[in-house]
């Protein structure tokens, strides 16, 4: 039986994580180096960092803050925001990232999928996915969320695993913020298009989401979350154990105490 992860997600502007709803709004939460800390010695499965706003304002991502949370975790890190180069790829995998997520980037350029997937390996290439529902239809967004592209989501993730993708992240910004749960039409229809590992964001309010998210749509790998984990609504350590509880596979491991 597979192991279901549990990735905290940190949402990185100007240095800090921040948190919003249906990605605008956002307000201060936190250092994300103290934050990275926390969560690796909590027991979360792997840890996400986006710069949130590179792609926007058309910059790389900053990497001092980024080598700083590296520094700090002993769990994988997954790194995403300006990432529109292989010259970005590796400056970010330089600085501690096992796993560089492409978005934007990958848009206005699919071949780069392909170029870092055969440089780096499937594995360490995730394609994120910011989608919509619009007139019927799920669509993906770029720029954080900003622009509609117009293209059709299912369709765009089943192309990015064929040029290289090993893993997918499904950012519903329908459901982001939210707190009603995971947005599950969507995510079955990923899992029934891609035999990579698929990882559900946006959504998640309470330890119930994510039994739910597991149960009803098993091909999921992973459940990824922001605000409820940053404000101390749900601790890791209890929701492993519920979901164990349940009959889902999960990593179980002692919080670490200093």
């Amino acid at each position: 039986m597979i192991t279901k992860r549990i990735i905290p997600c940190l949402d990185v502007k100007d240095g800090r994580v921040v948190k919003g709803v249906k990605f605008k709004g956002l307000s201060d939460v936190s250092s994300p180096v103290e934050l990275g800390r926390y969560y690796s010695k909590m027991g979360a499965d792997e840890l996400v960092f986006y710069d949130i706003t590179a792609s926007a304002e058309g910059r790389k991502l900053f990497t001092e803050i980024l080598t700083q949370v590296a520094s700090q975790i002993f769990i994988p890190l997954t790194v995403g925001g300006g990432i529109n180069s292989i010259e970005d790829f590796d400056r970010v995998l330089k600085c501690g990232a096992d796993k560089v997520s492409v978005n934007s980037g990958a848009i206005r350029n699919p071949q780069l999928i392909k170029e870092a997937a055969e440089k780096y390996g499937d594995q360490c290439v995730v394609l994120s996915v910011d989608v919509s529902l619009v007139n019927g239809e799920y669509r993906v967004f770029g720029r954080g969320g900003r622009d509609d592209t117009g293209l059709e989501a299912i369709e765009w993730i089943r192309k990015g695993v064929e040029l290289g993708a090993g893993e997918v992240v499904v950012n519903s910004i329908d459901t982001d913020g939210v707190r009603n749960g995971f947005d599950l039409p969507l995510l079955e229809k990923v899992c029934q298009a891609v035999n990579v590992p698929v990882i559900a964001s946006g959504g998640a309010g309470s330890i119930e989401d994510f039994v739910e998210l597991f149960e009803k749509i098993p091909a999921v790998d992973a459940g990824l979350a922001a605000s409820i984990f940053h404000f101390g609504d749900v601790e890791i350590p209890e929701l492993k154990k519920e979901l164990k509880k349940q009959g889902i596979n999960v990593r179980i491991t002692d919080p670490v105490t200093e």
